[in-house]
Protein backbone atom coordinates (compact mmCIF):
# COMPACT_ATOMS: atom_id res chain seq x y z
CA UNK A 1 0.00 0.00 0.00
CA UNK A 2 2.88 1.95 0.75
CA UNK A 3 4.35 1.76 -2.76
CA UNK A 4 1.24 2.32 -4.63
CA UNK A 5 0.51 5.85 -1.94
CA UNK A 6 4.41 6.91 -3.74
CA UNK A 7 3.20 5.67 -7.14
CA UNK A 8 -0.13 7.80 -6.99
CA UNK A 9 1.93 10.99 -5.69
CA UNK A 10 4.32 10.71 -8.31
CA UNK A 11 4.00 10.83 -12.36
CA UNK A 12 2.71 7.31 -13.30
CA UNK A 13 5.05 5.00 -15.27
CA UNK A 14 2.10 1.87 -15.75
CA UNK A 15 3.69 -0.65 -12.92
CA UNK A 16 0.45 0.60 -11.01
CA UNK A 17 -1.40 -2.96 -12.92
CA UNK A 18 0.86 -4.96 -10.92
CA UNK A 19 0.87 -3.01 -7.79
CA UNK A 20 -3.02 -3.34 -7.97
CA UNK A 21 -3.60 -6.87 -8.85
CA UNK A 22 -1.19 -7.54 -5.68
CA UNK A 23 -3.06 -5.24 -2.91
CA UNK A 24 -6.33 -6.43 -4.54
CA UNK A 25 -5.07 -10.16 -3.71
CA UNK A 26 -4.16 -9.41 -0.23
CA UNK A 27 -7.76 -7.53 0.68
CA UNK A 28 -8.95 -10.59 -0.60
CA UNK A 29 -7.06 -12.76 1.22
CA UNK A 30 -7.57 -11.04 4.84
CA UNK A 31 -11.06 -10.70 3.44
CA UNK A 32 -11.38 -14.66 3.55
CA UNK A 33 -9.02 -14.63 6.83
CA UNK A 34 -11.74 -12.52 8.29
CA UNK A 35 -14.37 -14.57 7.14
CA UNK A 36 -13.11 -17.92 8.62
CA UNK A 37 -12.44 -16.36 11.66
CA UNK A 38 -16.01 -14.58 11.84
CA UNK A 39 -16.89 -18.52 11.41
CA UNK A 40 -14.78 -19.87 14.16
CA UNK A 41 -15.89 -17.03 16.93
CA UNK A 42 -19.70 -17.56 15.82
CA UNK A 43 -19.31 -21.21 16.79
CA UNK A 44 -17.70 -20.49 20.18
CA UNK A 45 -14.44 -18.38 20.26
CA UNK A 46 -12.97 -16.76 22.96
CA UNK A 47 -13.99 -12.91 23.46
CA UNK A 48 -10.37 -12.08 22.71
CA UNK A 49 -10.59 -13.15 19.37
CA UNK A 50 -14.23 -11.46 18.57
CA UNK A 51 -12.41 -7.97 19.72
CA UNK A 52 -9.86 -9.43 16.96
CA UNK A 53 -11.79 -10.27 14.54
CA UNK A 54 -13.55 -6.63 14.89
CA UNK A 55 -9.89 -5.19 14.83
CA UNK A 56 -9.14 -6.90 11.79
CA UNK A 57 -12.41 -6.05 9.89
CA UNK A 58 -11.96 -2.42 10.61
CA UNK A 59 -8.58 -2.63 9.23
CA UNK A 60 -9.94 -4.39 6.40
CA UNK A 61 -12.60 -1.46 5.66
CA UNK A 62 -9.90 1.03 6.25
CA UNK A 63 -7.48 -0.42 4.03
CA UNK A 64 -9.86 -0.73 1.20
CA UNK A 65 -11.39 2.94 1.78
CA UNK A 66 -7.31 3.92 1.08
CA UNK A 67 -6.44 1.64 -1.88
CA UNK A 68 -10.25 2.88 -3.63
CA UNK A 69 -9.69 6.33 -2.67
CA UNK A 70 -5.84 6.59 -4.37
CA UNK A 71 -7.12 4.67 -7.67
CA UNK A 72 -9.90 6.97 -8.43
CA UNK A 73 -7.50 9.34 -7.43
CA UNK A 74 -4.31 7.94 -9.71
CA UNK A 75 -7.54 7.35 -12.69
CA UNK A 76 -8.30 11.13 -12.13
CA UNK A 77 -4.29 11.88 -12.45
CA UNK A 78 -4.16 9.39 -15.83
CA UNK A 79 -6.92 10.53 -17.47
CA UNK A 80 -5.86 14.66 -17.01
CA UNK A 81 -2.76 14.18 -18.23
CA UNK A 82 -3.68 12.47 -21.36
CA UNK A 83 -5.91 15.28 -21.49
CA UNK A 84 -3.22 17.65 -21.24
CA UNK A 85 -0.53 15.83 -22.79
CA UNK A 86 -0.39 17.58 -25.80
CA UNK A 87 2.42 15.20 -27.91
CA UNK A 88 -0.53 13.08 -28.93
CA UNK A 89 -1.62 16.05 -30.98
CA UNK A 90 1.53 16.13 -32.74
CA UNK A 91 1.94 15.91 -36.47
CA UNK A 92 3.82 12.79 -36.68
CA UNK A 93 1.51 10.99 -34.00
CA UNK A 94 -1.90 11.78 -36.10
CA UNK A 95 -0.16 12.03 -39.94
CA UNK A 96 -1.65 15.28 -40.66
CA UNK A 97 0.71 15.81 -43.52
CA UNK A 98 0.18 12.75 -44.74
CA UNK A 99 -3.19 12.93 -44.50
CA UNK A 100 -5.10 12.90 -48.19
CA UNK A 101 -8.08 15.00 -47.00
CA UNK A 102 -7.80 18.47 -45.91
CA UNK A 103 -11.52 18.23 -43.95
CA UNK A 104 -9.56 15.43 -41.49
CA UNK A 105 -6.76 18.24 -41.26
CA UNK A 106 -9.23 20.58 -40.31
CA UNK A 107 -10.27 18.42 -37.56
CA UNK A 108 -7.45 17.46 -36.00
CA UNK A 109 -6.21 20.48 -35.69
CA UNK A 110 -9.51 22.12 -34.20
CA UNK A 111 -9.62 19.24 -31.75
CA UNK A 112 -6.30 20.04 -30.76
CA UNK A 113 -6.99 23.61 -30.43
CA UNK A 114 -10.34 22.67 -28.40
CA UNK A 115 -8.09 20.52 -25.69
CA UNK A 116 -5.72 23.17 -25.53
CA UNK A 117 -7.83 25.86 -24.75
CA UNK A 118 -9.81 23.95 -22.29
CA UNK A 119 -6.36 22.62 -20.08
CA UNK A 120 -5.78 26.43 -20.47
CA UNK A 121 -8.78 27.00 -18.80
CA UNK A 122 -8.48 24.71 -16.23
CA UNK A 123 -5.20 25.94 -15.25
CA UNK A 124 -6.78 29.86 -14.76
CA UNK A 125 -10.00 27.96 -12.81
CA UNK A 126 -7.21 26.27 -10.30
CA UNK A 127 -5.37 29.31 -9.74
CA UNK A 128 -8.14 31.17 -9.16
CA UNK A 129 -9.65 28.42 -6.72
CA UNK A 130 -6.52 28.93 -4.86
CA UNK A 131 -6.30 32.60 -5.10
CA UNK A 132 -10.55 32.29 -3.67
CA UNK A 133 -9.07 29.92 -0.66
CA UNK A 134 -6.50 32.51 -0.04
CA UNK A 135 -8.57 35.09 0.60
CA UNK A 136 -11.38 33.29 2.61
CA UNK A 137 -8.09 32.34 4.61
CA UNK A 138 -7.35 36.18 5.14
CA UNK A 139 -10.43 37.09 5.92
CA UNK A 140 -11.51 34.44 8.44
CA UNK A 141 -7.94 35.44 10.23
CA UNK A 142 -8.92 39.00 10.28
CA UNK A 143 -12.39 38.48 11.75
CA UNK A 144 -10.97 36.54 14.34
CA UNK A 145 -8.31 39.31 15.28
CA UNK A 146 -11.35 42.25 15.41
CA UNK A 147 -13.35 39.37 17.58
CA UNK A 148 -10.63 39.01 19.66
CA UNK A 149 -9.87 42.64 19.86
CA UNK A 150 -13.70 43.10 20.83
CA UNK A 151 -14.11 40.63 23.26
CA UNK A 152 -10.45 42.65 24.91
CA UNK A 153 -12.35 45.40 25.48
CA UNK A 154 -15.40 44.19 26.74
CA UNK A 155 -14.07 42.13 29.24
CA UNK A 156 -11.71 45.02 30.37
CA UNK A 157 -13.24 48.27 30.47
CA UNK A 158 -11.10 49.52 33.18
CA UNK A 159 -8.50 49.37 30.30
CA UNK A 160 -10.35 52.41 28.68
CA UNK A 161 -10.99 54.23 31.12
CA UNK A 162 -6.73 54.38 32.25
CA UNK A 163 -6.24 55.11 28.52
CA UNK A 164 -8.60 58.37 29.06
CA UNK A 165 -6.99 59.48 32.16
CA UNK A 166 -3.82 59.07 30.56
CA UNK A 167 -4.91 61.46 27.27
CA UNK A 168 -6.69 64.18 30.06
CA UNK A 169 -3.32 63.95 32.24
CA UNK A 170 -1.27 64.22 29.05
CA UNK A 171 -3.08 67.20 27.86
CA UNK A 172 -3.28 68.98 31.18
CA UNK A 173 0.70 68.77 31.52
CA UNK A 174 1.01 70.17 28.06
CA UNK A 175 -0.88 73.07 29.18
CA UNK A 176 0.52 73.36 32.19
CA UNK A 177 3.84 73.76 30.30
CA UNK A 178 3.00 76.01 27.04
CA UNK A 179 1.53 78.49 29.99
CA UNK A 180 4.82 78.66 31.46
CA UNK A 181 6.91 79.10 28.77
CA UNK A 182 4.24 81.56 27.63
CA UNK A 183 4.79 83.63 31.17
CA UNK A 184 8.88 83.17 31.18
CA UNK A 185 8.72 84.59 27.21
CA UNK A 186 6.61 87.43 28.64
CA UNK A 187 9.10 88.18 31.65
CA UNK A 188 12.09 88.06 29.25
CA UNK A 189 10.43 90.32 26.62
CA UNK A 190 9.63 93.12 29.92
CA UNK A 191 13.11 92.43 31.13
CA UNK A 192 14.87 93.11 27.32
CA UNK A 193 12.26 96.39 26.80
CA UNK A 194 13.58 97.90 30.64
CA UNK A 195 17.29 97.35 29.69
Amino acid sequence: MNEYRKLVSMKSDGSENDIESDIERSLKQLQQVNSQMQTWVSSGGSEVLSHTLTRHMEILQDLSQEFFRLRSSLRAKQQHASLLDFRDFDRASFDVEEAADSSDQSLLKEQATIIRSTGQVDNVISQANAALGALMSQRSTFGGITTKIGSVGSRLPMINQILSSIRRKKSMDTIILSLVASVCAFLIFIYWLST
